[in-house]
């Protein structure tokens, strides 16, 4: 079983040209994004906070205020320096005028950076809605854009959901022999914190075998711990400090993943453990 975690920077400099073929458009006899777009794709070499990017995207948009990848990548810069309002607008316009393209994109960011798990799912499931194909990715590659979901409705209490989600999610992974980086820990997690023991056993150790982390360890030590074992408690415990300190455990470029657990979490519950014994 090999897994799925595509080593794409979230936000990429390069990432912002491959979105469009400008030949597709004049091929379609559109030739007013033809040139929309050619003018966009001049931004290749600026930075995204110079005035150069913006003016460029700015004269793409003055071509065709319907081009929508324009909107998107001006976004860009405004939500990496915390301009969430004027990245809210510039967002809202690419997905009112291209849905399918951006939905995904948005909806991803809503969880990732504002934690606002209603509206990713409200994005999602509108994506899911509007298309005969996969949904794909999160932008940075991680998840499956259902697992982002699944992991919405637990952050809202619905775990129940969350579980039906995941689990779909990752039996059609699992037939396609790719399966996401923390897939099998975010779910383990969930049978923990519902009392489905045994099952989260059996998936903290489905996480051992294609992607160890400091968190998966950690997280059957807790595990152990409910069910009795005090010796694959512990076991489990040292194991996840020597991950962490290794630098196996769970990252993020912008944000904390959720069931991201520190170096501190391990070692107060190492002091417990040999406390209570």
């Amino acid at each position: 079983m090999r897994y799925f975690n595509f080593l794409i920077v979230l936000f990429s400099f390069s990432s912002t040209f491959a979105q469009r073929n400008c030949e597709a458009y004049k091929y379609n006899r559109d030739t007013l994004k033809y040139e929309a777009c050619k003018k966009a794709m001049e931004i290749k070499g600026y930075y995204q906070f110079s005035r150069e990017y913006q003016s460029v995207l700015d004269e793409s948009i003055e071509i065709d205020p319907t081009f929508d990848y324009a909107y998107w990548a001006k976004s860009i810069a405004y939500l990496k320096s915390g301009d969430f309002v004027t990245w809210k607008k510039l967002i809202d316009k690419a997905v009112e005028l291209n849905p399918k393209e951006y939905l995904g994109y948005r909806g991803w960011c809503r969880y990732q950076f504002f934690r606002d798990y209603k509206g990713a799912i409200k994005d999602i499931e509108k994506l899911d809605s509007l298309v005969d194909y996969d949904i794909g990715q999160s932008q940075n590659g991680t998840y499956h854009l259902n697992i982002a979901k699944g992991l919405c409705f637990k952050a809202i209490g619905e775990k129940g959901k969350a579980i039906a989600i995941l689990e779909k999610q990752i039996n059609q992974n699992e037939e396609e022999n790719i399966v996401g980086a923390y897939d099998y820990l975010h779910l383990g997690v969930l049978y923990l914190e519902t009392e489905n023991y045994e099952k989260a056993v059996e998936i903290f150790i489905k996480q051992s075998e294609i992607n160890e982390l400091a968190e998966n360890q950690y997280y059957l030590a807790m595990t152990y711990l409910k069910i009795d074992n005090p010796v694959g408690y512990k076991s489990c415990l040292q194991k996840a400090k020597e991950l962490y300190i290794e630098g196996r455990k769970m990252s993020d470029p912008y944000s904390n993943p959720l069931d991201k657990i520190f170096l501190e979490d391990i070692e107060n519950e190492i002091k417990m453990a040999y406390n209570n014994s």
